[in-house]
């Protein structure tokens, strides 16, 4: 006999694929048809995705499933998968180690609260698996750089060079955003705000001041322009140093890329005030992907009073960290501020994948140094927030932010037979 595939893309980012197979028998008429859904694992199929070790303490909450290619300590709770690439590692002292070889997730048994080592399940616990590879991480942003000079006719014929990722026009779309100078500066670039009806505000950025307690004042914007249009691909490319917020929710799918490519130097994502969607059942997304490091700004949160500050994201960094720095950039011997109170938190809702470093809070110790602050229940000053929540957005499996990297091959993921009679 004969068949007929209709291969049909979800889109909007997702990694989902609908495949429907019409077989017919050889000189009848009759027929059947079998229709599946295949979806590829992404870089967002993980809350927690690294490719250095990681240590989650006895009172932080693994929430979703985490991987790292090197090794896992973890001695607080865990919900899902918690894989490594290595069936053993040797730990550094600044992610739990003790000099001794451990194997690739493991947990002290000194620890019994409020999760017993000793006693908790260990099912979700495997290694070793396949290395999630972070290389891909540079040629998604060539990826999304050539989808940006695609997005607009200007800049489309650039698309399709050899060399299209080398190409650093000056003119600037809704989708590609040139450098500011031929010469790079960890403190200039642009801002953008993400506005509530699919489009964002564009910024320039001059110098950084990051020892001042908002956004506003330490960035000192100047405005380029208003409402301009999210691209109908999703993908924003900006060739230079970015610093984003939301001014209320954002509603719309929108990977936003920072990288320069035609060059030696890596790019930062800075996050500047709280970045929220309208809705959490998959429909918005932000990716956020930077050739080095994206930080939650030391400005960021409200200095005082109670507040949630919350980031529902996807972010990937490619070869730097996801973090709250340890200390400010304009006074570099200066410790950061802290929060300690139960009511200041973090909730970071969304997708971590890190080259190097993730954390959100440092212990200071004794030192007290710049803005850390003292808190009282563990003797120690405390930079960032000692109190924050990372859940992971669930949605993000099989829907990730518009061009996202994949992690591995297909997977069926579902398949029945469509009846075409009674």
């Amino acid at each position: 006999g004969t068949f007929k595939l209709y291969i049909n893309p979800v889109g909007g980012g997702s990694s989902i694929v609908k495949v429907r197979s019409i077989g017919q028998v050889k000189n009848t008429d009759f027929t059947r048809t079998v229709e599946a859904q295949i979806g590829a694992p992404s870089f967002a199929s993980y809350a927690i995705l690294s490719d250095s070790a990681l240590w989650f303490g006895n009172n932080e909450v693994a929430d979703g499933p985490v991987h790292s290619n090197v090794g896992i300590r973890m001695d607080g709770s865990s919900n899902s998968d918690i894989t490594s690439a290595n069936s053993t590692y040797v730990p550094s002292v600044s992610v739990g180690g003790d000099g001794s070889a451990h194997p690739g997730v493991w947990c002290s048994t000194l620890v019994t609260s409020p999760v017993n080592c000793n006693t908790r399940s260990k099912t979700d616990w495997r290694y070793p698996v396949p290395t999630i590879d972070f290389n891909q991480v540079s040629g998604t942003l060539c990826t999304i750089k050539k989808a940006a000079f695609a997005a607009n006719a200007s800049t489309a014929s650039l698309a399709t060079l050899a060399n299209a990722c080398s190409q650093t026009p000056n003119t600037r779309t809704n989708a590609y955003i040139p450098q500011r100078s031929s010469s790079a500066n960890n403190s200039r670039g642009y801002y953008i705000n993400l506005n509530s009806n699919n489009t964002y505000d564009l910024y320039t950025v001059n110098n950084v001041k990051d020892t001042m307690t908002d956004y506003s004042s330490a960035l000192s914007p100047t405005l380029v322009a208003t409402n301009i249009a999210v691209p109908a691909n999703g993908v924003i490319f900006a060739e230079d140093n970015v610093w984003v917020r939301a001014g209320t929710t954002f509603s719309g799918r929108l990977t936003l890329a920072s990288g320069r490519l035609a060059t030696s130097v890596t790019t930062n994502l800075t996050i500047v005030d709280n970045l929220k969607y309208s809705t959490k059942n998959g429909s918005d997304a932000i990716g956020l992907m930077a050739e080095g490091d994206i930080w939650i700004a030391p400005y960021a949160p409200p200095t005082t009073s109670s507040f949630t500050f919350e980031v529902n994201a996807a972010v990937i960094a490619g070869t730097g960290n996801v973090f709250y720095p340890s200390n400010y950039t304009f006074s570099n011997t200066t410790c950061t501020r802290g929060w300690v109170s139960p009511n200041q938190t973090l909730l970071f809702y969304g997708s971590i994948a890190v080259r190097q470093t993730w954390t959100w809070s440092w212990d200071w110790g004794t030192n007290h140094c710049g803005d850390n602050v003292y808190d009282s229940s563990s003797g120690s000053y405390i930079s960032g927030f000692k109190y924050n929540t990372t859940k992971y957005d669930y949605n993000l499996l099989y829907n990730p932010p518009p061009s996202w990297p994949i992690t591995s091959s297909y997977n069926f993921l579902s398949w029945r037979e469509v009846l075409v009679r009674p």
